[in-house]
């Protein structure tokens, strides 16, 4: 699957950014409409190191209303957590009626990190596939929109993302040994990547498979898989969507951001 995408998609950073602003107010209203309906929502992201999984959701996040969702980094299990059922940790994350929860990695790192690291019996990651669609199965039953993304780059963008981030003094800390080694492990992961997006594929919580080679076009397929995703939940009760977006309104705004990000989104 993995070895048939386009990975040389592209899009401007001005194509972009003229987007943008639609994109982000119409992901409010959809927003403010799931939390008047009270319909739950699930985001989920996975995809390899360096992808930039952070930058997506910070740019996917900034309109958003911050009393209507939350955002999970998950990090391994603590000494305490690994003592309960594995998916405890995040049945207490769970999105309440009306609210967006975003997880940056999830509980898919089960059958990838820890498969691959070694740090789990065959058999544990393997039942964790079914713990996994059951797992989704419910909430969706339950009414929660589910999302689910995989950033995808090569082994060789990986390792020049990785270069690039050691070169910069103030970044450089964020390369870490075990980030060099998974790109070693590049191949053990990718199969590992094709098995996980096989498995858990269903009708009710689908993959999306991202091309992020270009950040530009990556963010844009992020934005419109959402909106089609709770547009098609919320169906005849979704907002009607505008026909223009009021530039000179925008245009103040849009000056503010990249000034205060320094230019860099």
């Amino acid at each position: 699957m993995l070895e048939n995408v386009n990975l040389d998609k592209k899009l401007s950073r001005e194509e972009y950014k003229r987007s943008e602003p639609a994109l982000q107010e119409r992901l409010y209203h959809l927003e403010k409409a799931c939390w008047d309906q009270g319909i739950p929502s699930v985001i989920v992201f996975e995809g390899w190191d360096a992808s930039g999984k952070g930058t997506t959701i910070a740019a996917l996040t900034q309109r958003l209303d911050p009393r209507g969702f939350k955002l999970y980094p998950i990090a391994a299990a603590r000494t305490y957590e690994q003592q309960l059922p594995w998916l405890w940790r995040f049945w207490l994350k769970v999105p309440n009626r009306g609210e967006m929860v975003i997880f940056d990695h999830s509980w898919y790192t089960r059958v990838l990190h820890e498969r691959v690291d070694g740090a789990l019996p065959e058999k544990l990651w393997k039942d964790a596939y079914r713990d996994i669609v059951e797992f989704e199965r419910m909430l969706a039953d339950d009414g929660a929109v589910f999302v689910k993304f995989f950033l995808h780059i090569s082994k060789k963008e990986q390792k020049r993302r990785f270069q690039a981030i050691e070169a910069d003094p103030l970044e450089a800390w964020r390369v870490t040994d075990g980030d060099w080694n998974r790109n070693k492990e590049y191949d053990e992961f990718l199969a590992a990547t094709e098995e996980m997006l096989e498995l858990t594929e269903s009708e009710f919580a689908p993959w999306t498979v991202v091309e992020a080679t270009s950040k530009w076009y990556a963010r844009k397929k992020v934005f419109e898989t959402v909106i089609g995703a709770i547009e098609a939940r919320l169906g005849p009760n979704a907002p009607p969507r505008t026909e223009a977006i009021d530039a000179m309104r925008n245009a103040d705004l849009r000056a503010a951001m990249e000034s205060l990000n320094g230019g860099g989104l």
